[in-house]
């Protein structure tokens, strides 16, 4: 089928879901620590830093038990087969070689993560792949496991274009959203000592698709610091004319898609209450729901040398199949009962490890392919 995607609740017909073949480690380096910032507070007091984020002399791998990698391989695999079983077919990508330890630019070099959370590094506007900007050193060669898929969609007639790709040195990244929530007490610690490089041009576009709310013509893009910024800004002039780009100010440290999801026209899947009250007034007369606080029984228990990458609210990263049908984790029978209640069909998914892998079942898979031939406007009053 055609490349065609214009929102995340459509009837899904192609999917690509992620690898996790050959996930070995996390490289703690200071992207890494900007990139999970926000999102560890909550785990930080019992799983602290292991060392100070920062320069190359700074790097340190943080190995995974076998056991989690084995067990993510088996659910992500039976993701695949429950995606099929709903008639959605469903692409992969390259896996990523044992041998393949490093990648080095003229700016950094860093460990290679396979390509898991393929939601991230790309986005679908209607008939056009982009691949974005990464926010990670270790994620920056990640689409490449996917050139195979896009290459597909480009000889059956989609688009497929290339955002500006970062230098990355230290000084790429701005660091003031790490800085104001310091300043304002917040549990999150700070990130300090970049590093002067020969290659520093100042502040770069860096941004992720994960950080985009698609609602047919209109794209509301959570921007949260200076590399957002110029993201955002080129998504603007690339878009103009076929689709409407709003920004949201600072809703999360960068991916919005554990924080607020759309699960069909005039519905949205939102954090908290308090969340609400800082959306836009566009997106403020929908219809919302909260879902249950997480239980801490939800979650795995980890030791204290595993580093757990996300908050709670991880598994509100749901993937709509269609505008009454979601999948969930298994592991949340309290969301699933709210969500049934508002009359979806609820299809559970084993999902056990995803703090240890930074994402859920939306952040494993990007949907190429859904129902509809054209962006519908569905802000008109």
């Amino acid at each position: 089928m055609l490349l065609n995607s214009y929102d995340s609740w459509s009837p899904l017909r192609e999917v690509v879901l992620g690898s996790a073949d050959n996930y070995t480690s996390h490289e703690r380096e200071l992207s890494f620590d900007l990139f999970f910032h926000d999102e560890t507070p909550y785990s930080r007091i019992y799983y602290p830093r292991h060392v100070t984020p920062g320069a190359t002399g700074h790097r340190a791998r943080s190995p995974i038990k076998q056991q989690y990698l084995e067990e993510l391989r088996e659910d992500v695999e039976e993701m695949a087969e429950v995606l099929t079983r709903l008639s959605v077919t469903v692409h992969r990508p390259l896996p990523l070689d044992a041998t393949t330890g490093e990648v080095r630019t003229p700016a950094f070099s860093a460990a290679v993560v396979p390509p898991l959370n393929v939601r991230d590094n790309s986005i679908v506007f209607g008939d056009e792949i982009i691949e974005t900007p990464p926010l990670v050193r270790s994620r920056y060669f990640e689409t490449q496991f996917l050139k195979p898929v896009y290459a597909e969609y480009f000889r059956r007639g989609g688009r497929w274009t290339v955002m500006p790709r970062p230098l990355m040195t230290d000084a790429s990244f701005d660091l003031s959203y790490v800085a104001d929530a310091a300043d304002h007490g917040s549990l999150m610690e700070p990130i300090s000592d970049p590093q002067p490089s020969p290659y520093d041009s100042g502040f770069e576009m860096m941004i992720d698709g994960a950080q985009c709310l698609r609602l047919g013509r209109d794209v509301f893009v959570n921007v949260s610091n200076a590399n957002h910024a110029l993201g955002c800004d080129w998504l603007e002039r690339h878009l103009r004319g076929r689709f409407r780009v709003h920004r949201l100010h600072r809703l999360a440290d960068s991916h919005i898609d554990s924080t607020v999801l759309a699960l069909r026209p005039g519905l949205l899947l939102v954090r908290t209450p308090d969340v609400a009250e800082r959306l836009p007034k566009e997106l403020q007369r929908w219809d919302m729901i909260f879902p249950p606080e997480p239980e801490d029984n939800n979650f795995p228990d980890y030791d204290d040398d595993d580093l757990v990458l996300t908050s709670r609210y991880i598994d509100l990263n749901v993937l709509s199949v269609s505008p009454d049908t979601v999948l969930i984790n298994a592991a949340c029978p309290e969301l699933g009962r709210t969500l049934e209640k508002r009359g979806f069909t609820v299809v559970p998914v084993r999902h056990r490890h995803r703090r240890l892998f930074g994402g859920g079942l939306h952040c494993f898979t990007l949907d190429t392919v859904r129902e509809g031939s054209a962006p519908e406007d569905y802000l008109e009053d």
